[in-house]
């Protein structure tokens, strides 16, 4: 899923269709400023159909007709939405097709059933090529699961016992045996199609209650028209036309913002979903841009996850390269990422391009011995690990050695000791390596007030030293899993929202406690459970993107909605005065006509068909979102209204002008 899948385009008679079917007045009452503009639009046909008048009946069709694409543009908008949505469900519908499963017996012997038959606690084995029938538990095995169908990355993943796996990925090697951890119609992928269809997409707070805002601000401008009917009756019948009293409450109610508010909810959800997360609810992309503090692990979050070697330190007496060419050698046998790295580090030092080819008998690592290396065929020992297991075989230079130690330790790092028969050579710096780029992507969640907290089981020493370099505002050192409950409960305690990730089952308790948990795809079940968003690549740091996915969904809404309530303006100076232009005690409000519409009629028509063509112009911004900038919220406000808000009123003066302008030069005003 995401960028790397091919989905095919909107198929715009489909759109088309769908959005006449959503005229259906039970599914418009869900959303109340088009449902009165469908009334309004009844309305007026209804008066078209009545007319005595061939005028009359030009001008009520043109408005009937106008207010009917309006709602049909609205209900465009939502469904075009819906349809990218069902686009990426249709894409995790075909990695859900049904597979065989070898469904194991007691005795050890499998049946082959379909995978849908698979029920909660069943036992299958998955051999080499086959695809994985069903979510569930390695109970038995290890192997590489090529999860690319789900996350679109190419790189196997081990899988070992008590590791999650999902249906539909396939096992590349080795055999395993899994326990189904599921019924049917409750995997994994079911649930992730039924949470990126838009069609099923539950209203977010906010959005509830900005929807209820406009509810009754549509309800203050209907009392508005219907007590003006009587007053303007007061001053000449011409002036209170039904069909111009409809397109003036249809113009001033927030109908920009009803027509694409739904659009804007479902994109945000289709916005996470392209970043290979999947929300459980629309409520968590929603809190998701309200965080104002993120809880991040260190290891393989911050940090790579692995140490690194990343300096030589000799004693006296030996020289760099002395050293470099000793760990070189004693590491070649050495597959860890750290041993690699030693190589890696030791080449680039020695300025060579690949290492030499050695004789002799590697000697692994144990946790006895504490040491690894090679015993040469020369009759050469080389060891290298623990500094105190180095000092045992090698004890010269012990003050120089444990000093040097030292003060690898008191800078965050990894001591490792390198002897060559019995004589020690130095110190190896192993560094967990904070991730390129990360420093500057905490400054910007500073810069929209955002707090982040390091927590990590390291030593203080460490764990302040990898705050630094990365940057982050705060750190919790040698913490433990209910460390992080009490951090996000006393957070909560303080008003403020919560986000944190995590992959095991020690982190469900946190996970379900965070106002946003992001859980790994790899991680376990209960993880997977307790958060309420996953990430299919299991990237830590993605949490980063899913708050500015979330700041962005808030920033377009807030941005249409001022855009929205600030083009009524221009609405309001075309319509009224168009109102009572030929009331001859009310010449005074033609100073309003600031446009210079041509005529009473042609103002209304104009001002209408600029109502119904900016819904389609402004579906972009909305199902793109608005552009986003990391910044305090008192600066993205004034930005907001500066840019949408004048803008709002600008362009329909324009606009509306041009209408006016093109309907007189084609005899409709």
């Amino acid at each position: 899923m995401g960028d790397r899948v091919s989905m095919r385009g909107p198929n715009w008679i489909e759109l088309v269709g769908e959005s006449f079917k959503k005229l259906n007045p039970l599914a418009m009452v869900r959303n109340p400023v088009m449902f009165v503009v469908e009334i309004g639009t009844a309305v007026v046909v209804w008066l078209t159909v009545r007319a005595h008048h061939a005028q009359s009946r030009q001008y009520d069709l043109w408005v009937s007709v106008i207010l009917f694409f309006t709602i049909l543009f609205a209900n465009f908008a939502e469904a075009y939405a819906e349809a990218r949505g069902r686009a990426q469900a249709d894409f995790l519908r075909r990695t859900k097709s049904s597979t065989q499963a070898k469904l194991l017996r007691p005795d050890g012997t499998y049946t082959v059933v379909e995978s849908h038959q698979l029920t909660r606690g069943a036992r299958v084995l998955v051999e080499m090529g086959d695809l994985i029938p069903g979510d569930g538990v390695v109970v038995e095995g290890v192997g590489s699961v090529d999860e690319s169908a789900i996350t679109g990355e190419s790189a196997p993943v081990v899988k070992a016992v008590e590791d999650s796996v999902t249906g539909g990925t396939r096992l590349l090697s080795d055999r395993l045996v899994v326990e189904i951890t599921v019924n049917p119609g409750e995997t994994f992928l079911d649930r992730m199609i039924a949470l990126v269809e838009g069609a099923q997409r539950q209203k977010t707070p906010n959005e509830v209650a900005l929807s209820a805002l406009l509810g009754v601000l549509t309800l203050i401008f209907v009392l508005v028209v219907v007590t003006l009917v009587p007053i303007a009756r007061y001053f000449g019948p011409r002036s209170t036309e039904l069909a111009t009293m409809v397109a003036l409450l249809v113009c001033l109610i927030p109908t920009t913002i009803g027509a694409l508010l739904s659009a804007i909810g479902i994109a945000g959800m289709n916005r996470v979903a392209l970043i290979n997360v999947v929300a459980k609810s629309g409520r968590a992309v929603e809190a998701a841009g309200d965080i104002d503090t993120i809880i991040l692990d260190k290891t393989g979050t911050i940090t790579i996850g692995n140490r690194m070697a990343t300096e030589f330190l000799p004693v006296s007496g030996v020289s760099e390269a002395e050293l470099a060419e000793a760990a070189l050698i004693a590491s070649l046998a050495d597959t860890t990422p750290e041993g690699r790295s030693v190589v890696e580090l030791a080449l680039k030092v020695l300025r060579r391009e690949r290492p030499p080819e050695v004789a002799g008998e590697p000697v692994p690592f144990s946790a006895h011995t504490r040491l690894s290396g090679i015993d040469l065929k020369d009759g050469r020992s080389l060891r290298k690990g623990a500094v105190s297991a180095i000092l045992a075989i090698a004890p010269d230079h012990r003050e120089e050695m444990e000093r040097l130690a030292e003060a690898v330790a008191r800078e965050g790092g990894t001591p490792l000791g390198v002897e060559a028969d019995g004589h020690t050579l130095g110190v190896i710096r192993l560094k967990d390596i904070v991730k390129p780029g990360l420093r500057e992507r905490f400054a910007q969640l500073r810069a929209m007030g955002i707090r982040t907290v390091m927590a990590t089981g390291d030593n203080r020493i460490t764990a302040e030293v990898i705050a630094r370099e990365a940057g982050v505002d705060d750190f919790i050192a040698e913490a433990k899993p209910e460390d992080k409950i009490i951090l996000i409960r006393q957070e909560q305690a303080g008003g403020k929202l919560v986000a944190m990730t995590g992959d095991g089952t020690n982190d469900a308790p946190a996970l379900a406690q965070a106002d946003v948990g992001l859980a790994m795809n790899s991680g376990t079940m209960a993880a997977k459970e307790a958060g309420n968003m996953i990430d299919l690549e299991s990237n830590p740091t993605k949490l980063l993107d899913v708050v500015m996915v979330g700041k962005q969904l808030l920033i377009t809404r807030g941005a249409l909605t001022t855009f929205s309530i600030a083009n009524d303006v221009a609405k309001y100076f075309a319509i009224i005065p168009a109102m009572f232009a030929t009331v001859p005690t009310l010449r005074g409000l033609r100073h309003l006509n600031v446009m210079h519409l041509s005529t009473p009629h042609g103002a209304v028509l104009s001002a209408l068909i600029f109502n119904a063509l900016i819904i389609p112009a402004l579906i972009p911004f909305a199902i793109r979102g608005v552009q986003y900038r990391a910044e305090p919220a008192d600066r993205m406000l004034a930005r907001n209204i500066l840019h949408w808000g004048v803008l709002g009123v600008i362009i329909p003066f324009i606009g509306i002008w041009a209408i006016d302008r093109a309907l007189g030069w084609l005899g409709l005003g």
